[in-house]
């Protein structure tokens, strides 16, 4: 498919960046999460759309070593970093959708900044063909606010003004709506979480989240040293003492089936 391996590309090259400077998730959210999982012997995980296993690190410590993790991501890249952080997780090159479509018997599926490039119908459906009763689809997002923030206003709109095709809302669909429309009809159920805090990161690690998105790879692609040169001047502009205060609103949606096959 021409879209699949379009996805394939976006992060190829990017790992080690994504890995060192992509924000992790709060620890709340993570633990709702948990909360929500029956308790089960050997649970079966599955983070979908993986990356380097950034949601791992949050989830493993609090659900322990007694489970069959697996972990899916187009990127070859990004499993080869996850794989050396967890090598006791199995770790597959593949498309989210064709993984699950073939799985079975599924107690959590995560999807962690992921959902949004996902063929969300055929993910919805699949993930609620292959969890088991009372399992659970936690989808996560950790989202810049940039509605609190003239550094992010001012940010986004250079991105929007030099990444062709971008905008900023991108990925402002109804996540709770289409999980009640995959849940509900059959006596699932769905719950919302947000939690709003402050990353306060140096100038440099900033610099390094940019570089490890897809947009800003499109703007470099685009303009190549006038993005560079207006996100160093914007950077100068609102960091103080070399910081920056960058506010986040984290969300966390959750899809539980019913309790009965």
């Amino acid at each position: 498919m021409a879209g699949e391996s379009d996805s394939r590309t976006k992060f190829e090259g990017l790992a080690d960046d994504y890995d060192l400077f992509r924000p992790r998730y709060p620890r709340e959210l993570i633990q709702r999460v948990v909360e929500m999982i029956p308790m089960r012997q050997r649970l079966t995980v599955v983070d979908a759309g993986a990356g380097t296993g950034i949601a791992l690190e949050g989830l493993k410590p609090l659900l322990g070593a007694d489970c069959r993790y697996q972990a899916v991501d187009l990127s070859a890249d990004m499993v080869a970093r996850g794989r050396a952080k967890f090598p006791d997780v199995d770790w597959h090159v593949d498309a989210a959708e064709a993984f699950l479509e073939r799985a079975a018997n599924i107690d959590l599926i995560l999807a962690a900044q992921s959902f949004q490039w996902m063929d969300r119908p055929r993910f919805l459906d699949a993930a609620n063909r292959c969890l088991k009763p009372w399992g659970v689809l936690a989808i996560l997002q950790n989202n810049r606010n940039s509605s609190a923030s003239r550094f992010l206003d001012a940010y986004e709109s250079l991105l929007e003004e030099l990444s062709p095709g971008y905008r900023r809302d991108y990925r402002d669909f109804d996540l709770a709506g289409e999980l009640e429309a995959a849940f509900v009809p059959d006596g699932g159920k769905v719950e919302v979480a947000v939690v709003d805090w402050i990353r306060t990161m140096p100038q440099d690690h900033f610099i390094g989240m940019v570089r490890s998105s897809t947009q800003a790879q499109r703007a470099l692609q685009a303009r190549g040293g006038i993005f560079l040169e207006r996100l160093a001047e914007l950077v100068d502009v609102f960091s103080m003492d070399g910081l920056l205060s960058v506010p986040y609103r984290s969300e966390l949606v959750l899809g539980q089936k019913d309790r009965t096959p």
